[in-house]
């Protein structure tokens, strides 16, 4: 199974943020991980369409945006203008999930969905079929640094069942808690890109971190 790590950048130093997307450019890290918080949907406000085109500016690889906002459908094409390749919204921020998707088709980028811990899993069944990934969260949404929650493994295993079901080519996403220790368990549950902050740019090394979790 494909493995991946996309380094959120939400816990770079943004006094040095061209100097931590060179260091996930070198890196054998795949996407670049973008948190988008509007302080609404999540109790946390982080950045938006300017932060976004700075880091497209230096960056090569995908940029991996996920959309922590109300009404997300009122921003897709713009994030898609200004640099998204991939674009996650949650299933709870919008009524008509089948839209966003539908949006997101059309601005080119690809189209990921993510749901938050308490939501169930069954409910994604109805628009797998749509999506190219999806996102499930391992903490709550809003904030880095947060302990994994275990009961994510089995999400994620249910996730990959579904998914072998009806899209067997969907690729599972984990955010969340997420480091080199407990990487391996991830992959063996199902997941294909694990998305990590705080463990990788507060590492001493933060190359060898993204290493340790590819190679789990």
């Amino acid at each position: 199974m494909e493995r991946m790590i996309s380094p959120s950048v939400l816990a770079a130093d943004f006094g040095h943020l061209e100097r931590d997307v060179k260091m996930v450019e070198q890196s054998e890290a795949a996407w670049i991980h973008v948190d988008v918080m509007d302080g609404v949907f999540v109790p946390n406000i982080s950045f938006g369409f300017p932060v976004l085109r700075a880091i497209r500016k230096v960056a090569a690889k995908p940029l991996d945006v996920h959309l922590m906002i109300t009404e997300p459908e009122r921003y897709i094409a713009r994030f898609a203008h200004d640099g998204a390749d991939w674009i996650t919204f949650h299933l709870e921020a919008t009524d008509d999930a089948l839209h966003c998707i539908h949006l997101i088709r059309e601005s080119g980028a690809k189209v990921g969905i993510s749901i938050k811990p308490k939501t169930p899993v069954e409910s994604l069944r109805p628009i797998i079929r749509e999506v190219d990934m999806v996102l499930i969260m391992s903490v709550e949404p809003g904030f880095g640094g947060q302990k994994f929650i275990p009961e994510s493994l089995d999400r994620i295993r249910e996730l990959r069942l579904m998914a072998e079901e009806l899209n067997p080519d969907l690729l599972i996403e984990v955010d969340g808690g997420i480091s080199s220790e407990n990487a391996r368990l991830l992959y063996e549950a199902g997941a294909n890109v694990l998305v990590a902050g705080s463990s990788v740019f507060k590492a001493e090394d933060p190359a060898a971190e993204i290493h340790a979790m590819l190679h789990a």
